[in-house]
């Protein structure tokens, strides 16, 4: 049960962000990746059942486009963070809440050049918090493809 409803929230997950992503998102070269998001990849690590999938867009032009889920948890925000695996560091971009378990990039979001550039040396990630998680519960690396 529980691998059939990991398969379906990535599968909407996917369907929401093709459906969103339209013919403007179409013209522009984007380095889409999908993510999974565990409280292993935490620093330091957390043991939940949470976790979390979601499909992360970042175009050449630096601009910003994230359709994020999760499950068995509470989020009280999501951001992407610029960062090594195993470390933490600031965050550069604010996700929006949509629902109750479901983030967005804001319109307009766009990471400066010197993020770009960590973004392609995989020095980003996603992490989502929740109140027993103040610092963050579920994270996922950024490849910076």
């Amino acid at each position: 049960m529980d691998t059939m409803r990991r398969a379906l929230v990535a599968a909407a997950v996917l369907a929401g962000t093709l459906g969103a992503s339209g013919c403007a998102q179409m013209q522009m070269e984007a380095t889409g990746q999908q993510v999974r998001l565990w409280g292993s990849n935490e620093v330091p690590p957390v043991t939940t059942q949470a976790y979390g999938t979601g499909v992360v867009n970042i175009a050449t032009n630096r601009s910003v486009s994230v359709t994020l889920s999760v499950l068995d948890m509470a989020p009280t925000a999501a951001h992407i963070h610029e960062g090594a695996a195993g470390a933490n560091g600031p965050v550069i971009v604010t996700l929006t809440k949509i629902s109750e378990r479901d983030f967005v990039a804001p319109p307009n979001a766009q990471l400066t050049e010197a993020q770009y550039n960590a973004y392609k040396a995989g020095n980003t990630y996603v992490n989502v918090h929740s109140a027993k998680y103040p610092g963050g519960e579920v994270r996922a690396q950024l490849s910076g493809r």
